[in-house]
């Protein structure tokens, strides 16, 4: 799994550099934004450019990181592909998360 990170004013942007969020790759995903929660980050912006397929497995990871994060902050997506944001609208996630079309628009949003 490659993921990349970098800091914009007090958002946390995560960019996930593989085709596929699924069983194969979910564990250590949670993992490194479990850490990024716990090191107090507040605001997690999950870039999705890259990713054309998402398992129940990936879903769990984005819901469980949600959950740790609680009132704490938010965790937002951008960029989602066309699968992956049918995904995301049919389990009613696009109601739970701030869904955004680019990282632009993302930081645009959440740093203002």
């Amino acid at each position: 799994m490659q993921v990349s990170t970098r800091m914009d004013a007090d958002v946390l942007m995560v960019k996930l550099e593989t085709p596929r969020l699924d069983a194969a790759n979910a564990v250590d995903f949670r993992e490194a934004l479990a850490d990024f929660v716990d090191q107090g980050h507040a605001k997690i912006v999950i870039d999705l450019e890259s990713v054309e397929f998402v398992d129940s497995s990936g879903l769990n990871v984005i819901i469980s990181t949600l959950k740790r994060m609680g009132r704490r902050g938010s965790l937002s997506l951008t960029s989602p592909q066309p699968p992956v944001s049918s995904l995301l609208n049919l389990t009613r996630l696009d109601r739970v998360l701030n869904i955004f079309s680019s990282s632009e628009q993302a930081l645009t949003e959440l740093t203002a």
